[in-house]
């Protein structure tokens, strides 16, 4: 799942594509839905953004947010979505229900002949892409319910976040309405960056676990940004995956401590982590069973 780095990886790229810095803003030149599923409003019609131009080019949390002539179109990536940007885009209409491109995004001709944009692309069988046209960012309701953004908390509203949650670290950094913008994968990286285990619960750090918590998910995320600014849309899930330490690792050496990195698997989900590195070397039991929340 595309998570904050990888969309302001795409914010980045996206910016020098339709907001060039020596050029007119590009101007959308129409929409195409081929998956009746990913489009989840209806008040403003998708139509309503053609012939109007680009205003800026955002990310809230993991949604990615673009103001078209004072109107917006927000898209969230979900588990297995995609964009994908192409200099010239075919011309043949999109087919619904064929292939995996859900939503395709076409932009005015610039002078060079070649018609650019985007597809929206979503892998599998589970389809979670979604696509809002709306007159503000807020009437999406998953924009609506998120909490601050992971970057913009500091040590004191982290700290008060933590120590007024119950749960356990893992569920809490992945909530979007506490903590915006952190998924599976950097949940992982942070625990396990910040040596403390996926089950700890939240209101039993000490304080000098919460400020290293704290310290380790901004370095982290700047990190996984700064590692993707630059970088074209087409290689931002290879930049995020060869970082990875121990998210989607099991079975494989820590790079810390050697230890192997193990798996919890849950309904629909997993998490990995080090035992040596997060659990005092035990082995994380089933997440409804585990004894091990320090």
């Amino acid at each position: 799942m595309p998570e904050m780095p990888e969309v302001q990886g795409l914010v980045d790229f996206l910016r020098r594509k339709l907001l060039p810095s020596d050029g007119q803003p590009a101007v959308v030149a129409g929409l195409e839905v081929a998956s009746f599923s990913v489009l989840k409003t209806a008040k403003v019609p998708v139509q309503a953004l053609a012939g109007l131009p680009v205003d800026s080019v955002g990310r809230r949390g993991k949604f990615l947010v673009l103001e078209i002539g004072g109107l917006f179109l927000v898209m969230h990536l979900a588990r297995a979505g995609w964009l994908r940007w192409s200099e010239s885009l075919n011309t043949a209409a999109l087919k619904p229900g064929k292939g995996p491109i859900a939503l395709r995004v076409r932009f005015a001709d610039q002078g060079s002949g070649d018609e650019p944009g985007f597809d929206l692309t979503e892998a599998g069988t589970r389809k979670s892409l979604a696509a809002y046209v709306v007159e503000r960012p807020e009437e999406v309701p998953g924009i609506a319910r998120l909490g601050p953004d992971a970057l913009e908390m500091d040590r004191d509203s982290f700290t008060e976040l933590l120590h007024s949650h119950g749960g356990q670290l893992k569920g809490l950094l992945r909530d979007q309405s506490k903590v915006a913008g952190i998924g599976n994968a950097y949940s992982d990286e942070i625990l396990h960056a910040a040596r403390l285990s996926p089950f700890a619960l939240a209101n039993k750090l000490d304080d000098d676990a919460v400020g290293t918590l704290h310290a380790t998910m901004h370095q982290l995320l700047r990190a996984a940004i700064e590692a993707a600014a630059g970088r074209p849309a087409k290689e931002l899930k290879d930049t995020k995956r060869e970082a990875l330490r121990v998210h989607a690792r099991t079975g494989q050496a820590c790079p810390v401590c050697g230890d192997t990195v193990r798996e919890v698997s849950f309904a629909d989900s997993s998490l990995q982590y080090c035992p040596t590195c997060q659990t005092g070397g035990k082995p994380l039991a089933d997440r409804r069973t585990s004894k091990f929340l320090k």
